[in-house]
């Protein structure tokens, strides 16, 4: 799944829907201290009050919002594996029996608490519905509606939420014109920030995928591996700083450990015009040959295929893996190039790193960051001092 794949069914998760509809929900209620099942229900969607239901939506919602490698990933079901929930997430989804589809949802949750201790009681909730994709009009000019023809796929959706301490509250009566002690007793389950999830099967173009899952982490880069390698019986997750990590390592072992600004920003230049010329709406990937072209475009000396080849090997145990681009370049992954030294560390954009220099002035080894104004700090404007050695006088 891209962006605009998931951006698509998102959207489509509101109340009164024709394009999606959600048969049965399952809620399973877990105890923390034993880890096991208190109580589970399951309730046609339809006989939910509307403002259930529209919590529920604004829940789903949440599963499906962050950044691509960063909070969801589109990962792939492991092969041969005993007790596949591939499997079972499969028949349940085809199933048209609710007994038959609930107790296919209680074995994700049995694998779910095995060798699991969960800090809080959770909530696992469980949808089954149906996502329907308009075709386009394959003539502009025909007056049958692109909603004429769907194509319609069922999915099953899970929404992993914690639960909350009850509030003690002061409340005043106005009627007794007094104040009242306020206690409930009841567990709030937090619908607004769930703890994980998964949608099955993923989409591309509107084309279901049973192949991959779309894992849904509870913040960027804090991935739940018992729940991808255990429960979902899925591959590892790169994220998008795994990869941005694995491209340094693997242009340190190739250019070695120290390489001039000049160059960097080379590097970050040419690999954000691999970005901006791709057409496809999935972003672009490097493999070996494209991190070789990418270096000897920089400037980078003496490189060649085989010797990134070897470097993919090396680092990654992998010659033929692929880079996402976006995940190398700063710009796209939301973050600064950090700059780290003894005095202070200083953070600055992938294109104003040709700006920054280290040099040696007066003997001493320095930074220096060349600006079009003058710089202000905490509140103060700068003021310009011309640097010279200084001469003692020897009297």
């Amino acid at each position: 799944m891209n962006k605009k794949d998931i951006a698509d069914i998102k959207k489509q998760f509101k109340v009164n829907n024709d394009l999606l509809k959600i048969q049965d929900i399952f809620n399973v209620y877990i105890m923390k201290e034993s880890s096991e099942i208190y109580h589970y229900e399951s309730t046609p969607f339809e006989l939910l009050e509307d403002e259930q239901k529209d919590l529920f939506m604004a829940n789903f919602k949440k599963v499906l919002t962050g950044q691509l490698d960063q909070k969801l990933f589109e990962l792939k079901f492991q092969r041969d594996v005993e007790d596949s929930s591939q499997l079972i997430l499969h028949k349940a989804m085809l199933s048209g029996d609710t007994e038959e589809w609930k107790e296919q949802m209680l074995e994700l949750v049995a694998k779910m608490l095995k060798d699991k201790q969960y800090e809080m009681d959770i909530v696992v909730t469980f949808i089954h519905g149906e996502y329907a994709k308009p075709t386009k009009r394959s003539n502009e000019e025909s007056e049958e509606s692109s909603r004429d023809r769907v194509y319609s796929s069922p999915f099953i959706l899970c929404s992993i939420n914690k639960t909350m301490d009850p509030k003690k509250e002061l409340l005043f009566d106005y009627v007794e014109k007094e104040f009242k002690y306020h206690f409930v007793v009841d567990p709030v389950i937090n619908l607004k920030a769930p703890i994980g999830g998964f949608l099955f099967p993923s989409f591309t173009g509107g084309a279901a995928d049973v192949n991959h899952v779309l894992y849904s982490a509870s913040k960027p880069y804090e991935l739940d591996y018992h729940l991808i390698e255990e429960v979902l019986n899925a591959e590892e997750a790169m994220t998008a700083e795994d990869d941005k990590i694995v491209f340094e390592e693997i242009v340190k072992d190739v250019a070695g450990e120290q390489i001039n600004t000049t160059t960097l920003a080379n590097v970050y230049d040419e690999i954000q015009r691999v970005v901006e010329e791709n057409e496809e709406p999935d972003a672009p990937k490097l493999d070996y040959k494209d991190v070789e072209k990418v270096l000897t475009s920089s400037g980078v000396q003496d490189i060649d295929p085989e010797k990134v080849e070897s470097a993919f090997k090396k680092v990654i145990d992998d010659e033929k893996y692929e880079l996402k681009a976006t995940s190398i370049v700063p710009k796209y992954t939301s973050k600064s190039i950090k700059i780290k030294t003894k005095v202070a560390d200083i953070k600055v954009c992938p294109q104003d790193l040709r700006y920054v220099r280290q040099t040696t002035l007066d003997g001493k080894l320095c930074l220096m960051i060349e600006v079009e104004e003058n710089t202000v700090i905490e509140g103060f404007e700068m003021i310009p001092e011309a640097i010279f050695n200084r001469v003692e006088d020897k009297e």
